[in-house]
């Protein structure tokens, strides 16, 4: 009888099942049975190799992107696409429509009049890279009296196309909390797919019976531009028609869009530095270290699933503040770290983010 194995079996363990097998007392490396037991499992070894990468194309959890979009589409879902950042324009003059522009390595093109002078700029790279750059703006074609032209604020980010693990994760997700009809999985799902929109919590008769109120937070996890705020407005529930369902809303429901508020933080702290080192070496590397886990706090805001998550404020740590304050350069201890003022953890309203504020140490 021949022993069974499973597809992860070694070629050497393989080898040893298949000789038990043979009746024959010359089982040596140099024997006939031997050669032709081990050429027969190298064959077998590249069958099963090839059948475990079957088994793997096959599960989510396992498959690579191209079989992930696949076994997502069976319950409606697809990979969020790369979308275009659009910015603030600042002109001396108005500009017209459709102009073009370039800054730096990217070109901007303008697409809608905010106010005099002031412009929507939408990047003609898409992705995050249209996110970060400011400063001047220089017309690719001549626009007579132009004299001062400045990109600025962001107002929809950009993103990139949404990364196989994310969507992997939120493939999974969605068998834990089923969008239908209005539910709060369904807002979760629908508002958090507008581009630029990077999570959303959801409140129930927030301002009032059938009310809902819906607070977002951009996908550069920072508080929303009141453009972008505007923008799902529009597209969950306009202004004018409120309740009559001709947004993503159900009919009925009159839904209100916010952005996510923002905490100052102010920290105060004692540093040991080594020898040779000032505050000034260190200041710029301990505030992005901050930054770094701000940016982390407001990540877990934005990926909140359930009501006690919508309804719980995030803490500010001061040992997480700590532990990545010693870990940069020129810091050998740190003490007496307060937030605010206090010398404990700072938990934050529901609806809000941190914001690093003055640091002195």
């Amino acid at each position: 009888m021949v022993t069974p194995f499973d597809l992860n079996t070694s070629y050497e363990d393989l080898l040893a099942q298949k000789l038990t097998n043979v009746p024959t007392q010359d089982k040596r490396e140099t024997s006939l049975i031997y050669q032709a037991t081990a050429a027969n499992t190298a064959e077998t070894v590249q069958i099963l190799f090839t059948l475990m990468n079957f088994e793997n194309q096959m599960f989510a959890d396992t498959a690579p992107r191209e079989n992930l979009v696949r076994r997502a589409a069976e319950r409606g879902l697809s990979a969020n696409p790369a979308t275009l950042a659009i910015r603030k324009g600042i002109f001396n003059i108005d500009v017209p429509i459709g102009a073009r522009f370039s800054q730096e390595e990217y070109n901007y093109v303008v697409l809608e009049k905010i106010e005099n002078g002031v412009f929507k700029m939408e990047c003609e790279t898409v992705g995050e890279v249209g996110n970060f750059e400011t400063g001047q703006l220089i017309p690719i074609d001549y626009i007579e009296d132009l004299e001062a032209a400045k990109l600025t604020d962001v107002l929809i980010p950009g993103e990139n196309e949404e990364d196989t693990e994310a969507f992997r994760s939120r493939y999974f997700n969605s068998f834990e909390s089923v969008s239908f009809g209005g539910n709060r999985a369904d807002y979760k799902e629908r508002v958090g797919n507008i581009p630029g929109v990077g999570g959303a919590r959801i409140y129930r008769a927030k301002y009032g019976g059938g009310t809902v109120g819906v607070t977002i937070i951009d996908s550069t996890y920072s508080k929303p531009s009141t453009a972008l705020v505007d923008l799902v407005q529009q597209l969950v529930d306009p202004l004018d028609a409120q309740g009559d369902g001709v947004g993503l809303a159900p009919i009925d429901h009159i839904v209100t869009i916010s952005a996510v508020t923002e905490t100052i933080v102010n920290i105060a702290t004692t540093l040991t530095l080594q020898s040779g080192w000032s505050f000034a070496d260190v200041e710029s590397a301990i505030k992005e270290v901050i930054d770094g886990y701000f940016k982390e706090i407001a990540e877990l805001w934005a990926k909140a699933v359930t009501k006690q998550e919508d309804n719980t404020g995030l803490i500010v740590r001061i040992s997480q503040i700590e532990t990545r304050i010693l870990g940069v350069n020129g810091v050998i201890d740190i003490a007496n770290t307060t937030l605010n003022g206090g010398a404990s953890n700072l938990e934050l309203d529901k609806e809000a983010i941190p914001l690093r504020g003055a640091f002195s140490g």
